[in-house]
């Protein structure tokens, strides 16, 4: 018998591509997703890279009614992924209750199910914002979380203190929450990728709208950091590598060889990669010049942050199998394809 897993906001960016990795790796995979910030046809690209059609439940997890309806419905679920959650830094400054609203309600409401219906698998989708503006690197799990610059960030560190507390009372259940830092790319065959709604405040969507002329210009803020280049430097991992870490987590405590009922893992590379650096990997491997434009740095921005990642590398057992110019790549060719159906 497969293990069906359950992944709340499974037609989301990395929501989606966890959901292959779980399919090619053996899982049955159910869905919740109300297309808040995300499309319906992520389930058809899904289906096109594995030829399995996805059940998506389209609720909204902030109505516990409709999402206990779900658990009702499925009777059996061995595992939980929870990425459903609004994640945009700006947005989140701009509209701190609905986030707080959103993010908090969702939790606490599946948290409930999890209790009624005892799943005692979870798999979290954290951030690396929960550490705060940090003051050393690389960043290493037990580093103390500092204040949160945003209120996204505040639901992030909110939604680890639930689980904390919650294994706390109840230690049959085990967590691992993953602490991801900037996840680019797409899928190799462009069938899923990253769609933001709006102007993208990521990077690497802003260089491939850029390149396919939806903006203009883009920006690079500040090359006076004391950096290699100048400009800042990030922490860029490919999807498909986040993806694979989902599915090695909620392995091991399906298998029981989790040490702790709560683990936390960063993913990262590893190594920085600056704004600059970013830039003329995409222009080498996709031949194109960008048009892009160095401005005076911007408020709220740190010179550097990456994650030490051997903890996922010894205890998860994760390999990074996506370089740079892999993220490019796909993320062009993902491009390339929405501008195709548009």
């Amino acid at each position: 018998m497969k293990k069906k897993i359950l992944v709340t906001g499974g037609t989301g960016y990395i929501g989606s591509h966890t959901i292959v990795d779980l399919i090619e790796n053996g899982f049955e995979v159910i869905s919740i997703d109300n297309y808040l910030r995300s499309m319906p046809s992520s389930l058809q690209g899904i289906k096109n890279i594995t030829g399995v059609e996805v059940k998506n439940y389209d609720v909204d997890m902030c109505k516990f009614d409709d999402l206990r309806n779900v658990f009702l419905q499925e009777k059996i679920i061995d595992g939980i992924i929870h990425f459903a959650a609004l994640k945009t830094v700006p947005e989140s400054i701009d509209q701190p209750l609905f986030y707080y609203e959103n993010n908090m309600f969702s939790l606490i409401n599946l948290m409930k199910c999890v209790l009624e219906f005892n799943i005692q698998n979870i798999v979290f989708s954290s951030s690396c914002s929960v550490y705060g503006n940090v003051k050393q690197l690389p960043v290493t799990e037990n580093l103390p979380l500092e204040k949160p610059e945003c209120p996204y960030a505040s639901t992030k560190q909110m939604g680890e203190r639930v689980f904390i507390d919650f294994v706390k009372r109840y230690p049959d259940f085990k967590v691992i929450m993953l602490r991801y830092f900037n996840p680019v790319g797409a899928h190799p065959s462009a069938e899923i990728g990253d769609n933001p709604i709006g102007k993208p405040n990521n990077l690497v969507p802003a260089i491939t709208q850029t390149a396919i002329g939806l903006i203009e210009k883009l920006y690079v803020w500040g090359d006076d950091y004391d950096t290699r280049d100048g400009s800042c430097i990030r922490d860029y991992i490919h999807v498909g590598d986040i993806a694979n870490a989902h599915t090695k987590a909620l392995n091991r405590i399906l298998e029981n060889n989790n040490e702790e009922n709560i683990e936390i893992y960063n993913l990262g590379s590893g190594e920085g990669i600056s704004v600059i650096e970013a830039i003329k990997t995409f222009e080498k491997v996709n031949q194109i010049s960008l048009n892009y434009e160095i401005k005076s740095r911007r408020a709220g921005d740190v010179a550097a942050i990456y994650a030490d990642n051997e903890k996922a590398k010894s205890k998860l057992g994760w390999e990074i199998k996506y370089t740079l110019e892999d993220m490019m790549k796909s993320a062009w060719l993902w491009q390339l394809k929405l501008q195709d159906n548009s």
